[in-house]
């Protein structure tokens, strides 16, 4: 088995403030204004052993495993648009089990209730007393399966566990363990029985990802190694390593955020947000938020290519997934046949791209 990575950070100068200490149980190190570059060639190598150990078992689908890892090593979530009997589950199994984390899958369907995700007080008869138990929020990577099939009462538990990694339950904030991930997914095909999610729920999301069907030779891989009877675990137990910790996705996501990020390419990023609320064929543009999670992910993808900074390439290639779920085309551009990835591939060629 390969050992965990461990990312060796400079100590801080003593002009550094130091951050205040956190509910959480691993105790972060003060880190330097900027990556090194043998920092992120430590995070590049990770990245690369991750996905080598998650095509052991998982298929294809290149574009979901880099959007999925770029969100988690820059603290946002996914939300995953593919018709059923892709292998979504076996993607987040098959990653945890890299990872070494914990791993928590919940069905939604349209009488979930909000506690059924939080949790609830139980009265323990032995103590007389109420005592929280949690519920299946609380792990670390959580696929949220069918989320359009509960109503706005359920999203809405969702809402504070996203963006502040908690959950309050009777007055009393309870932390989640860090890293925290929800994968939830939707069928763009099925609309019986479903509910829109709100714009505030689907503006927590970094990335929206459309899953397509595999190429003829994955789908052919997949029928010959998947059709043996093995059982899940026994293959993720047999075959994929566990390469890394939490505590070390922790440290590591910290070295994504201090890849330098150029005020240009701040400049271009903000360029390409505002234009999205400009656009004549959208009637909603992206929020502020777009505009982090593009900074954010650009750095972390140039972490994973090795590089201590970010380029304009690194914003181009993740603006459709960041972008796609925070605008509204207009009626007239729908009744044209408009699709939103096109209009936005348009709107981005109009930017212009900094040169550095």
């Amino acid at each position: 088995m390969n050992q965990p990575h461990h990312f060796n950070q400079p100590n801080s100068g003593p002009n550094e403030p130091t951050p205040p200490a956190g509910d959480s149980e691993f105790e972060l190190e003060v880190v330097p204004t900027s990556a090194q570059p043998a920092q992120t060639a430590a995070v590049q190598q990770l990245y690369q052993q991750l996905c080598s150990e998650v095509g052991k078992v998982y298929v294809g689908q290149d574009e979901l495993v880099l959007s999925t890892l770029v969100a988690l090593f820059s603290g946002g979530h996914v939300l995953i648009e593919s018709v059923p009997g892709l292998g979504k589950t076996l993607f987040v199994r098959t990653l945890a089990k890299a990872l070494g984390a914990k791993f928590g899958r919940i069905q939604f369907t349209a009488d979930l209730m909000p506690s059924d995700i939080t949790g609830a007080p139980i009265f323990n008869m032995k103590t007389q007393e109420f005592v929280f138990r949690p519920g299946p929020v609380f792990t670390q990577l959580l696929l949220a399966d069918e989320i359009n099939r509960s109503p706005a009462k359920t999203h809405a538990a969702l809402l504070e566990i996203m963006q502040e990694r908690r959950v309050t339950v009777e007055r009393t904030t309870h932390p989640l363990e860090p890293p925290f991930l929800v994968m939830a997914t939707q069928n763009p095909i099925e609309s019986e029985g479903t509910y829109n999610l709100p714009e505030a729920q689907l503006d927590r999301f970094m990335f929206k990802v459309l899953v397509d069907y595999p190429t003829a030779s994955e789908e052919a891989r997949v029928l010959k190694e998947h059709s043996r009877q093995v059982p899940v675990e026994k293959r993720l137990e047999d075959d994929v390593a566990t390469v890394t910790g939490p505590e070390q996705i922790v440290e590591a996501t910290q070295l994504c955020g201090q890849v330098l990020v150029a005020d240009e390419l701040i400049t271009y990023i903000n360029n390409i947000v505002r234009q999205t609320r400009a656009w004549p064929q959208f009637h909603l543009g992206a929020s502020p938020r777009a505009g982090i999670a593009l900074v954010q992910g650009a750095r972390t993808l140039a972490a994973f290519n090795g590089r201590d900074y970010a380029i304009p390439d690194d914003v181009n290639e993740i603006a459709l997934p960041a972008l796609r779920h925070r605008v509204v085309l207009t009626a007239e551009a729908e009744v044209e046949g408009h699709q939103v990835d096109q209009a936005l591939r348009e709107m981005i060629r109009t930017v212009e791209v900094p040169r550095m």
